[in-house]
């Protein structure tokens, strides 16, 4: 009879865990740049290529960006998530936490969660820039300091 308990137990514990598993991991794959979903605006080109979650990670983006010159794809923002930025090509200015830096072919920049940031293209070219973000799984999203200074 215990045995027969036990089995009921872990099988309805499985279940359980079956019922709120994540969506799948991300398989290991190559995605071509004509695969990419383009998304245009006015002075860019955004091509996102993954996006699903990872073994380690949610809410994950990878594209790759081209601006015109003169242009911005949307002003210096901030979000919960880490995100790192490489320019491949071109160059521009870095805004991180409401200073300005210059930024060339090959610089980088990371953007700890909830830190203004941004770029530009100031060039006489279209600046190219790789861009990966993420948050990790089972690490708690850091609360937004402007929420947390509010009494």
């Amino acid at each position: 009879m215990f045995k027969l308990k036990l089995g009921l137990v872990a099988g309805l514990v499985l279940t359980c865990l079956s019922i709120g598993a994540a969506e799948p991991d991300q398989p290991s794959q190559v995605i071509q740049q004509s695969e990419a979903k383009a998304e245009k605006g006015d002075g860019y080109v955004f091509y996102s290529y993954f996006a699903k979650p990872t073994f380690g990670t949610q809410d994950a983006l990878t594209g790759v960006a081209v601006i015109e010159p003169g242009k911005e794809i949307h002003p210096p923002h901030i979000h919960a998530e880490e995100e790192y930025l490489m320019v491949v090509e071109g160059e521009g200015v870095w805004s991180l936490k409401d200073k300005e830096i210059a930024a060339k072919t090959g610089d980088i920049l990371y953007a700890a969660p909830w830190d203004s940031h941004g770029i530009r293209n100031t060039g006489k070219v279209p600046l190219k820039f790789v861009v990966m973000k993420w948050h990790s799984k089972g690490v708690p999203v850091p609360v937004d300091p402007a929420v947390k200074a509010k009494p």
